[in-house]
């Protein structure tokens, strides 16, 4: 692979590397990289870096920095870590993929996927809840949990069984 700027790249594992019949080859935790960069593109160290550690990589568009690197027995993780930071990148690995992506697009990303995770949990209708009692009368604690609960809550019982029924309404 020619990277433009590239001086001298080499990666010595610490371990023999995973045999062949492996599907996608992990890279060995002790993998160590020297490289000697000098204004080299940011996508292109990445592209180097997967390369040489067997890893899938996905660079987003906004992924553009040059950088000027001079490691020698380094892990590849810390290299990878380092060479992200510099350019104010950040990469999330999923089902063995990593993509580097500016870091804020990725927290943005993540904070809309956890609050469309939270309206599709208050979105649920909730299912009755019955809870059966033993040394109280349903129908006497009624209307206190009522009161604990809101006006998102009802509280309904039925006396033959003594079991409380909690219904919780979507507001």
């Amino acid at each position: 692979m020619v990277v433009p700027g590239l001086a001298v790249a080499w990666l010595c594992f610490a371990q023999a590397p995973a045999p062949a019949a492996n599907p996608a080859p992990t890279p060995a935790p002790e993998a160590l990289l020297s490289v000697d960069l000098r204004d080299a593109p940011v996508a292109d160290v990445l592209r180097l870096v997967a390369e040489l550690t067997g890893q899938q990589l996905v660079l987003d568009g906004g992924v553009t920095c040059r950088l000027t690197l001079r490691l020698s027995g380094v892990r590849w993780e810390t290299a990878l870590e380092h060479s992200l930071k510099a350019c104010g990148l950040a990469s999330d690995m999923d089902e063995g993929v990593l993509r580097v992506a500016p870091a804020q697009r990725l927290i943005d990303e993540r904070r809309q996927e956890r609050a469309l995770q939270d309206a599709q949990r208050r979105a649920r209708p909730a299912g009755p809840i019955r809870v059966p009692l033993s040394y109280a009368r349903a129908e006497e604690l009624a209307p206190l949990l009522e009161k604990l609960l809101g006006p998102g809550c009802e509280v309904a019982w039925d006396k033959r069984t003594n079991t409380l029924l909690l219904v919780s309404h979507p507001q």
